[in-house]
């Protein structure tokens, strides 16, 4: 196994003991915390819509109280995602990058004090200027082992070459520092087969020697038949680019729900592409609750 997947400790996806109930996932390699810039973000976009936040009033959400959400569900470890791609969005510019650095450096203070319960991953857009600078800074922190990709917060489009390119130099960065990298690949409704094939063809051969994981499953937001379908298709096929690709499967109860006919299609997929390349993840805590627990 290569480091980048030791990192993700596939082997801890067995079933360990849990105080809530007989059994419960050892890592949950989707989390996030929430900190105060993240809340006053939320509280500022819900007031400029017109809307009524969720987060007003809500106590940030450290890694303490993190890991105090995990014992309570009985997992042992959780892969913490920097919501710093949060601050950099599609209308945001240069001016933005001193506060995705405060953002990461602020999930790296957190989860440095954890050190045998949470793995840091960084995170930016990868169309910035700065994106393979971010991404030094980061590898250098000796903190953070990974590397998370939102390419809907990013405005990145699968069908723009110029992006594709932008997108794969951030690949071949993070492979040549051995970084790991979680990708929500979905950024808009019409997501799907065409989408995955370009992170088939395109992205994964840009990093060979580390672990892609697909968050959500299919790549998030609304379920993909088309997009989990290609994946599905290029694992079954044993095609060389997805030697370490992995999914999540984080928020998809809360998608799918309990349509039973698209429970029945995501597990036929989920079976062709084979459960140990399936990782538990919960998303995170939101508003003082946690997915996980």
């Amino acid at each position: 196994m290569r480091i980048a997947a030791a990192v993700l400790s596939m082997a801890l996806l067995q079933s360990a003991a849990s105080p809530t109930g007989p059994l419960a996932p050892r890592v949950d390699h989707h989390q996030h915390l929430l900190s105060p810039a993240t809340i006053e973000r939320i509280n500022a976009g819900a007031a400029r819509l017109g809307r009524p936040s969720r987060a007003r009033g809500e106590e940030p959400v450290t890694a303490k109280r993190l890991v105090a959400m995990l014992d309570a569900a009985g997992i042992e470890r959780a892969v913490v995602l920097s919501n710093a791609y949060y601050f950099d969005g599609i209308r945001l510019g240069p001016e933005a990058y001193p506060v995705v650095q405060a953002e990461n450096d602020w999930t790296a203070m957190e989860v440095a004090g954890f050190p045998s319960r949470l793995i840091a991953f960084c995170s930016f857009s990868p169309l910035k200027d700065y994106a393979i600078q971010e991404l030094d800074r980061c590898a250098r922190s000796g903190t953070f082992k990974g590397l998370k990709l939102h390419f809907g917060n990013s405005g990145v489009d699968l069908k723009n070459r110029d992006h594709v390119e932008k997108v794969r130099r951030v690949f071949e960065a993070a492979n040549s520092r051995r970084l790991p990298i979680i990708v929500h690949v979905r950024a808009s409704p019409d997501s799907g087969r065409e989408h995955a094939e370009v992170v088939l063809t395109q992205l994964l051969p840009a990093a060979p020697d580390v672990v892609v994981q697909i968050a959500h499953l299919w790549g998030g937001a609304e379920f993909s038949e088309g997009a989990l379908a290609a994946y599905a298709d290029a694992v079954a096929a044993h095609k060389p680019a997805t030697g370490n690709l992995y999914f999540d499967v984080a928020e998809l109860a809360l998608v799918v729900g309990n349509n039973k006919g698209t429970l029945k299609r995501a597990a036929e997929q989920i079976r062709r592409i084979g459960i140990d390349r399936i990782l538990f993840g919960s998303d995170g805590p939101e508003f003082g609750e946690c997915a996980a627990a």
